[in-house]
């Protein structure tokens, strides 16, 4: 297994895909990155003997849309059907909720409240929300709108009725905001795996036996916990 993921670097550097955008799965701390994707990138990095160089993105629309461009070699993204047509998925290493923040003043009191003729729901572009909402959402108006936090400072802004986001990231940016409440339940479950960008890369097995390890022996559980 060591043999085939030492290839994933070049010139002992493995480039790791970071989104910042999600905050269930990376935290920034200073100039660091916390959280269970920055780990789980470091100790792949350690395993082979490379050095991990954070690729910094904003959301998990422009990782995906890098994929093709020799920029990063490893990801983090939820696992999609339409993605798969174009890069290789592990098993899920963790399974994250996403819902909707709307107006404490609103009527809205759980998910099933939204999709309603003349609600206008905004989303990040590209992300795994965003396709959920694309295939289910039947009476609102969906509105793309660049990355989670970018589509978050727009809602607070006023802009739409409602917000979908990974329920950690919503909590972590308007956990303070009396003006906005965050609704029960979950939109979506969101199964988030390691990635690589090509998808007929036969290293993927190499790899998801990698993130299987991770799981097993706790490492996974305690980069989450933190």
């Amino acid at each position: 297994m060591k043999s085939e993921l030492k290839t994933l670097a070049k010139g002992g550097i493995l480039r790791a895909a970071i989104n910042t955008g999600n905050r269930a799965l990376v935290q920034i701390d200073g100039e660091k990155f916390k959280g269970v994707s920055p780990a789980l990138a470091q100790r792949l990095a350690d395993e082979i003997g490379a050095k991990m160089v954070p690729v910094v993105y904003s959301g998990a629309g422009k990782v995906f849309a890098d994929a093709g461009n020799d920029i990063w070699d490893i990801g983090f993204l939820a696992i999609d059907p339409m993605r798969a047509e174009q890069i290789a998925f592990t098993q899920p290493y963790i399974v994250i909720e996403a819902s909707y923040a709307v107006r404490a003043t609103s009527a809205f009191k759980d998910i099933d409240d939204i999709d309603k003729p003349g609600v206008q729901v905004l989303t990040a572009k590209g992300s795994a929300y965003d396709m959920h909402l694309t295939k289910t959402l039947q009476n609102a108006q969906l509105e793309r709108f660049g990355t989670p936090p970018e589509s978050f400072v727009a809602f607070q802004s006023g802009r739409c009725d409602a917000v979908a986001g990974v329920r950690a990231s919503l909590e972590g940016f308007f956990g303070s905001d009396p003006d906005v409440r965050i609704l029960p339940g979950a939109l979506t479950s969101v199964h988030q795996a390691m990635v690589l960008p090509k998808r007929d890369d036969p290293r993927i097995t190499a790899l998801d036996d990698f993130v299987a390890s991770a799981i097993a022996d706790g490492f996974v559980k305690a980069a989450i916990a933190g």
